[in-house]
């Protein structure tokens, strides 16, 4: 099996602290910079898997990366430059305390809670009658609180975020009409590739000179679902499960060996063959997303092969 990166520790030129979410480590270089690397940890239900998945960090990175550029007409955002192919790095921003997800389709989380009886989330009503994976009357937005590494994200309310302060008003009008617009974008480039957009989260930021910019990753297979166009209406027809590309498998795996991240549960055990799987279904998901063939980085020594391109970057002096 592949070497994975699941832990750094670099030590980079003014470097002034380090912050280790469930899948990137960020690096505060000055007070202005910000080197992100995305690692091979795989999570799921706010939890992170024992082991890392080849090339994962890699695919994150580039979606995420070549998403920006896609979107940077529409939306501004916090990337410089990708010095390494597992790193972004960017302008030092201040995070909103809040995840903006929004949802084209009811699936994952929003069908698990429609199931349980519930026909509001996150103060948005779902209409009677639908079924798993049906398809929306219109994208609804429902926000999250941003977890520490290990802790749940929180479905919460426009309201609530308002009224806690989390947000001002007029932080979050802004903040929801770039969510909208980053998903019909996202929509349509999707569709190009013969896939459906089916739901996504945002997170966004602000400069040191108050701009709000997008942060983060966009349109990965850890922030977004997909589902395959092809087939779509004769599956939901027939009651069938569709055919997706996005982290949900991993997740469905997890539930059925009796795990959800629930107090007292153990993680599965996961076999090589079982992880080289997943591996294969997140190159798929890029090469479906992108048009384009994965190539695989060099991985004989990740860290190494990290630490010299993030220090030629730094070293270079700026045109």
């Amino acid at each position: 099996m592949s070497n994975t990166i699941t832990a750094t520790d670099f030590n980079f030129p003014n470097q002034k602290s380090v912050y280790k979410g469930k899948v990137r480590e960020v690096y505060k270089i000055n007070d202005d910079q910000l080197v992100m690397i995305a690692t091979d940890r795989l999570s799921a239900f706010d939890v992170v898997m024992p082991k890392g998945i080849p090339y994962k960090g890699q695919i994150l990175n580039q979606i995420a990366t070549q998403m920006m550029k896609d979107t940077e007409d529409l939306v501004p955002n916090w990337l410089v430059a990708t010095p390494d192919p597992n790193v972004a790095v960017g302008h030092l921003c201040e995070p909103f305390k809040v995840e903006m997800v929004i949802r084209g389709y009811m699936s994952g989380h929003a069908a698990r809670e429609y199931k349980a009886g519930k026909r509001m989330l996150c103060g948005v009503p779902m209409p009677d009658g639908m079924k798993e994976n049906d398809k929306f009357p219109e994208p609804i937005i429902t926000p999250a609180t941003k977890a520490e590494m290990g802790d749940h994200d929180e479905d919460i309310s426009r309201e609530d975020i308002l009224k806690r302060g989390i947000v001002s008003e007029e932080d979050y009008v802004i903040l929801e009409d770039y969510t909208r617009k980053l998903f019909q974008r996202g929509t349509e480039i999707a569709a190009k590739r013969g896939l459906i957009l089916v739901d996504t989260k945002y997170e966004f930021g602000k400069t040191k000179d108050g701009t709000i910019v997008l942060i983060d990753e966009i349109h990965t297979p850890d922030s977004s679902r997909y589902f395959y166009a092809d087939g779509y209406e004769e599956r939901q027809a027939r009651g069938e499960a569709q055919k997706q590309l996005s982290k949900e498998f991993v997740r469905q795996w997890l539930i059925s060996n009796n795990f959800q991240g629930l107090e007292g549960q153990t993680v599965p055990f996961m076999s090589d063959e079982y992880i080289e799987s997943v591996s294969e279904r997140y190159i798929e998901l890029y090469e479906n997303i992108t048009g384009q063939r994965f190539k695989k980085a060099d991985v004989s020594d990740i860290n190494q092969r990290i630490e010299t391109n993030v220090l030629n970057y730094l070293e270079t002096p700026a045109s």
